[in-house]
């Protein structure tokens, strides 16, 4: 693997004041986290995931290019006077990207991709130590999928993600957005599709197996902007699909993670327009949610387009966010899950 070093220097923050999407203001509902730090400058981050030796990955360049990175923690040097290398080092995993990762619990890397020409959406494991890629799920009834954009998994070890269409699909891709269920024998089945969802993005199952959460993120004028739950079955199905959390007219969640009492950290808002119906109400940053639906505190992130969370750290209370071109981690008061 390629090493590759970046210049960023650790960024310290107080917990400002911003109204969220909630009844109240964030500034009522801070965070304890007192410190975000950048770790890595790149290009179009997304999709962080922690491997069990504790290093990260995640992408960069977008899921129709870019590569798949790893960082690996360690001592922050200093080559000139008040000009601090990052902690650790960044290198190149794969030659070709993907939208969202993690392991399972044999410690093998899963992805969301389009795989190395960019014409094969489906989701993949590799083997970390060799580098192997298996093709697990690449279509549904013989066509192809659109383009994958985030996956969690179950504690039977049932793989859920989301498919987005591209804007022009051909006859030969399945056209339609979608959540799929991918079970261990390699049966892959629709769970959700539109009408009922419009733009899934992020997922995640709680860790009692029993909620499935989703992102709906549909930047048109009148689109979902929001994060739907449903009841999961044993057998994988969902029913009793609600609305969880109304970030509208904002900007609505991109990726999120859940921690082990339930609460939903969800990469959402804005700090600045990019051009859509979104508006500026909620502000960059990584929003906790509890399993009541309720704004439990706001971290502020100096990026203006989040996309992803990952917990990681040998107490699984370390926060890393991709947002923008950049790779940061910040401390928390509850573990995390690696979902």
């Amino acid at each position: 693997m390629t090493s590759i070093w970046f210049v960023a220097i650790a960024l310290v923050l107080n917990l400002v004041s911003c109204r969220g999407v909630d009844s109240e203001p964030v500034s009522k509902q801070v965070s304890s986290a007192s410190e975000v730090e950048a770790v890595a400058v790149l290009s179009s981050t997304e999709g962080p995931t922690v491997a069990p030796d504790g290093s990260v990955y995640f992408t960069f360049g977008g899921i129709t290019g870019g590569r798949i990175l790893k960082w690996t923690d360690g001592p922050r040097r200093e080559t000139q006077p008040g000009l601090p290398e990052p902690p650790g080092r960044v290198e190149v995993f794969r030659e070709y990207g993907a939208s969202g990762l993690i392991f399972d619990a044999e410690g093998r890397l899963l992805a969301c991709e389009r795989g190395p020409n960019r014409d094969r959406p489906g989701v993949t494991r590799t083997d970390i130590k060799t580098g192997r890629v298996e093709w697990l799920a690449d279509g549904y009834q013989g066509k192809r999928f659109g383009g994958l954009n985030d996956l969690s998994m179950d504690g039977k070890g049932r793989v859920y993600f989301t498919d987005r269409p591209p804007m022009k699909p051909t006859p030969d891709q399945t056209g339609v957005n979608a959540v799929y269920r991918l079970d261990p024998e390699g049966t892959v089945a629709q769970i959700l599709k539109e009408p009922e969802i419009e733009r899934p993005n992020g997922i995640v199952i709680s860790p009692d197996d029993r909620i499935l959460y989703l992102i709906e993120a549909h930047i048109a004028k009148g689109g979902a902007k929001l994060v739907r739950a449903y009841d999961l079955k044993p057998d994988g199905t969902v029913t009793n699909g609600r609305v969880f959390y109304n970030f509208a007219p904002g900007r609505s969640g991109d990726g999120m993670t859940i921690d082990t009492q339930g609460s939903l950290y969800i990469a959402a808002g804005l700090n600045s327009s990019r051009g859509t119906t979104e508006t500026l109400d909620n502000k960059a940053g990584i929003y906790v949610i509890s399993p009541q639906g309720r704004l439990l505190r706001f971290i502020p992130i100096p990026e203006d387009l989040l996309t992803n969370v990952a917990f990681g750290g040998p107490d699984m209370k370390t926060l890393y966010v991709t947002a923008g071109k950049t790779l940061f981690r910040v401390r928390v008061d509850v573990a995390g899950t690696p979902r």
